[in-house]
């Protein structure tokens, strides 16, 4: 008996990350029938605390399947449950935050990672277009600004050189006339953004958006 409660909190502590919240929105795919060829939002908080994203995209039926608190490994490890299902016509994409955010990351492993992504995407999906946005400056994470510019100009090199994909800066858009963060587009915790920020995001993204 004492060996098998063991063996059930080994394999529940074995469970990989963020694996509650995939299965919760499986169960949601089961109930609500997610539309065909969906406009897919894919990424961390900032994509899955984009509360109106849905409706402020409706022409183009989109879809948020952000994750909170999801690092580039952790998009790369469910794309079969978050992409893949779907089978998008095109995939706005907003991660590497939380992989910036890290103390041993440099610019280079975020790039690292990001070509990762990206190229397990195009092993399946090698026309769908791909829409990556940039990493965003958040007073909360001002310490690591710099990795945040070097990984964004990194990533806007590497995706100008590939078919099908374009990279969409909101990090300039965000500071003032002077390069300084904009506290005031944030909500208390300097991370996460309010309406003010989001108004950014859609204007900087509907150009690039496809019907």
């Amino acid at each position: 008996m004492v060996a098998a409660v063991l063996t059930l909190a080994a394999t529940a502590q074995e469970k990989p990350r963020y694996w509650e919240d995939v299965q919760t929105i499986k169960k949601y795919d089961q109930l609500y029938t997610p539309p065909a060829h969906p406009l897919l939002f894919i990424g961390s908080s900032s994509i899955r605390k984009w509360g109106d994203l849905e409706r402020t995209f409706a022409p183009y039926t989109a879809m948020n399947r952000g994750v909170g608190g999801a690092v580039i490994n952790d998009i790369i490890f469910y794309l079969n449950d978050l992409v893949f299902a779907y089978q998008p016509k095109q995939i706005v994409i907003y991660v590497g935050d939380n992989d910036a955010a890290k103390e041993e990351y440099t610019a280079d492993t975020i790039l690292h990672h990001t070509q990762q992504l990206l190229t397990a995407i195009r092993a399946k999906l090698p026309q769908t277009p791909i829409v990556y946005i940039s990493i965003k400056p958040s007073p909360s994470r001002e310490k690591f600004m710099d990795k945040i510019k070097a990984a964004n100009k990194l990533i806007r090199d590497y995706v100008a050189s590939q078919p099908h994909m374009q990279f969409v800066d909101v990090f300039r858009p965000m500071l003032d006339a002077k390069g300084h963060n904009r506290p005031e587009l944030f909500l208390d915790d300097m991370l996460h953004m309010n309406s003010k920020g989001y108004d950014i995001w859609r204007k900087a993204l509907l150009p690039y958006l496809k019907k």
